[in-house]
């Protein structure tokens, strides 16, 4: 009897982690949207997925935006030219950038289940190209959200 509830709750568990989605981002040099770019620059995941950013070119990173991240959740620094995989827990929009750049609009949204943080991550101000880039990935969002 023991037997056969350990191997229920281990085909449970491997059936949580089986359903967890990994999504692949590219950090290029130019992409769809221009020159600088996340691509897809605006990911909608659930939690537990993991979401791999991808040195596509040499010369970019991926790290948390401070003050666009959910309460309670871990910020993340990738380092230049090497991928990061990064598993997101915590419900809520986290704002990614390319530290080398930012100002050049280089910036990215990961919305996971509900965006509940929503109003304070769109409050964060941002230099240069990035604060339009990051308003038109909130209109996008926004207009995803009406259409469900």
């Amino acid at each position: 009897m023991k037997a056969l509830w350990l191997g229920t709750v281990a085909l449970l568990l491997l059936g949580a982690a089986a359903g967890a989605a990994e999504i692949e981002v590219k950090m290029l040099d130019k992409g769809t949207e221009g020159v600088m770019v996340f691509e897809p620059a605006l990911v909608k995941i659930a939690p537990g997925d993991t979401v791999k950013f991808v040195a596509t070119n040499k010369g970019h990173n991926a790290e948390t935006i401070k003050g666009m991240l959910p309460e309670g959740a871990e910020p993340f620094v990738g380092k230049v030219n090497q991928e990061i995989a990064v598993t997101f827990d915590k419900p809520g929009v986290y704002g990614v950038k390319c530290l080398p750049h930012y100002a050049m609009g280089m910036v990215g949204l990961v919305v996971v289940g509900t965006p509940a943080n929503q109003t304070e991550a769109m409050a964060v101000v941002h230099p240069g190209k990035a604060k339009q880039v990051m308003t038109a990935l909130f209109g996008k969002l926004a207009m995803q959200a009406a259409v469900q």
